[in-house]
């Protein structure tokens, strides 16, 4: 019988009270491909980080080769074989691909740093699995997808012959994910074993032999993938039947927010041209595209974080300035960022600090000055019960929550007392299906209440699906808008290449 060359054997781990890992037990073949599913703050990336040295078990052993790895020691995990590419990268955008890959390989001590030979091996493994970089390139010049790359080199330059991949598709396009599933299979052809951490169950029934499901911390499932459906997958994960919620008619109220050529320039170059749009209270106003153009700016101009250069924006028919932030919170408008790790939490502070952050001077919650803690933690809690926030208390620090509690209680916080006009900007990103559904729910009903939704997303299904009207983005212009009843996928996809019939005037039929 044939020795997996990994075993994980009862590994359990506790954070507290939080029992992350509970007894969990599997194994990895040469040139498999493993799917590690479930649900955010399931325990999979706790259970990887153990594998990979991040962490110290409380009970249980690894083995690689029938031989038991040292707990809690990542060059142990490296000399053995075992490589991890983090779904937020842990490279260095000023350095060469080079340097990033020979970071950390290399004995301080030596006398002279063994460039030409580096590059050598990095072109050689580049041709053989179809990874191609440019090895001079600097890090922070390349797409998110490259640098992905730059990670599975890196991994791959130190002898991995076991690959973990922590959400690899989180901030890939379509494209970039399709053509890094292919790679992934090519190293499973050459011999590599993998294991891929996901939620998302397209990705998992195309690229993985088998699915190993995890839910709460304890393996509940395990399945050939040729032997399941997303269906029964989603079931396994959830613990019950998920269905995503459906957008009724409605009629919209007044428009909320419009913009009238609206352009915003960033170290001279324009990332938003002459936008406009208009946004009524009690509708989902979809805006579609690729990232990268313009989507960002979009959102931090309504976030009162960046200006604009020209035109006009109007709240609820009063034109306005540039806002603030503080401008913004106190006109009504809640924000979900793009980025929630960056932009929508403190990782350090408690939740209960998060939660009252924005509206720190407000009598509810401070007095002369000095911050009520037992407010902050009443209203943190009532967040984390309306919102079915899992894996902390409100004095638990922010960082520890998985992404989509992360995004619960983002969304609490600025839905708890409702916004007239709420931003939205790749809400679901990231996110299992449970959590997801759980997301868009929470956005309809915002509708339902009144509430001014603008959804930015590259999402197409997504926008579909919540979306009273569409407009497309591309090269920092917004298309007309068309209604999101008579729009299909193939329409919607043509105008995110840019294919739409210029008429600025569209957007003016309110």
């Amino acid at each position: 019988m044939t020795i997996p060359v990994l075993e994980i054997e009862g590994v359990s781990k506790r954070f507290g009270t939080n029992l992350a890992n509970d007894a969990i037990s599997l194994t990895l073949a040469k040139g498999e491909i493993v799917a590690l599913l479930g649900e955010n703050g399931a325990g999979k990336t706790t259970l990887m980080s153990i594998l990979f040295g991040h962490y110290m078990p409380d009970a249980g052993r690894i083995l690689i080769d029938g031989t038991e790895l040292p707990q809690g020691k990542p060059r142990a995990a490296i000399r053995a074989g075992v490589g991890m590419v983090h779904q937020h990268f842990s490279l260095a955008p000023n350095l060469t691909v080079l340097e990033n890959v020979m970071t950390g390989t290399e004995n301080l001590w030596s006398w002279r740093s063994g460039t030409s030979a580096a590059r050598k091996k990095l072109l050689a493994i580049s041709e053989r699995f179809g990874l191609k970089v440019d090895p001079g390139a600097r890090l922070g010049d390349l797409s998110v997808g490259e640098q992905q790359r730059v990670e599975i080199l890196k991994a791959l330059y130190s002898d991995a012959r076991i690959l973990i991949l922590d959400e690899p598709t989180a901030v890939l396009t379509n494209i970039e994910a399709e053509k890094l599933f292919t790679t992934l299979k090519e190293m499973a052809r050459q011999g590599l074993s993998l294991i891929f951490i996901s939620h998302k169950l397209d990705e998992v029934m195309a690229a993985a032999d088998r699915i190993v499901v995890l839910r709460s911390g304890k393996m509940v499932a395990e399945r050939r993938a040729s032997e399941t459906s997303k269906a029964e997958l989603a079931e396994l994960m959830v613990g019950r039947r998920v269905t995503r919620p459906v957008r009724e008619p409605s009629t919209p109220g007044m428009v909320a927010l419009e913009a009238a050529d609206v352009t915003v320039k960033i170290d001279g170059v324009e990332r938003l041209k002459s936008v406009r749009f208009h946004l009524r209270e009690g509708e989902i106003l979809g805006i579609i595209g690729v990232s990268g153009n313009g989507q960002a700016a979009l959102a931090h101009l309504l976030s009162g974080t960046l200006s604009r250069s020209s035109g006009d924006l109007l709240l609820f028919g009063e034109p306005i300035g540039n806002l603030g932030v503080g401008d913004v919170v106190n006109a009504g408008i809640g924000r979900i960022p793009e980025d929630r790790n960056e932009e929508g939490v403190i990782g350090e502070m408690a939740i209960w600090e998060n939660t009252v952050l924005e509206r720190i001077s407000s009598p509810a919650f401070s007095q002369r000055g000095l911050v009520s803690r037992k407010a902050g933690m009443a209203f943190a809690k009532e967040i984390i019960d309306q919102f079915d926030v899992r894996g902390g208390s409100p004095a638990s620090r922010a960082r520890l929550l998985s992404g989509g509690n992360m995004q619960k209680l983002i969304l609490g916080r600025n839905l708890h007392r409702r916004p007239r006009i709420l931003i939205a900007a790749q809400p679901a990103r990231g996110l299992d299906e449970g959590a997801v559904a759980a997301v868009h729910a929470r956005l309809l009903e915002a509708r339902r209440q009144g509430t001014a939704v603008l959804l930015i997303s590259e999402d197409l299904d997504e926008v579909i699906a919540l979306a009273d009207r569409i407009q497309a983005i591309v090269g920092g212009r917004l298309s007309p808008p068309v209604e999101a009843e008579v729009a299909d996928a193939r329409e919607l996809g043509l105008m995110m290449a840019g294919e739409w019939q210029q008429s600025p005037e569209a957007d003016h039929a309110v």
